[in-house]
């Protein structure tokens, strides 16, 4: 596990300790390094995870190329992904790059808020 500010990098090796056996909400980008997408995405991933950080939610990123295992569990065949996990179940997927406020909405609705 690396951890670049509020944002922790997982791997086919920590994934189930990391994501699979946290409380709460945790949110995982599926990303890769020559994803154009992936580079969108991602500093608003990184923005969410600060916001968020203080209401207990957790932002991890998986590296697809470096880590199949995971990726292949859950058929992760379209990057970016940016699965969400609530006590260790996986509840929700978001494909593709998408607006900020569209991500948002789906950190507060896995919240029980108001949207």
């Amino acid at each position: 596990m690396m951890e670049n500010g509020k944002v922790t990098a997982v791997t086919d090796e920590d994934f189930d300790v990391e994501v699979r056996g946290s409380r709460g909400l945790v949110i995982v980008d599926f990303w890769a390094e020559w994803c154009g997408p992936c580079r969108i995405v991602s500093p608003i991933v990184e923005q969410l995870a600060g916001e968020y950080h203080d209401r207990g939610v957790r932002v991890a990123k998986l590296d697809v190329d470096d880590n199949p295992k995971v990726s292949s569990r859950f058929s992760i065949r379209s990057i970016p992904s940016i699965l969400f996990f609530k006590d260790g179940e996986h509840v929700d997927t978001v494909i593709g790059a998408v607006p900020k406020g569209y991500l948002e909405r789906k950190i507060l609705e896995h919240l029980g808020e108001e949207v």
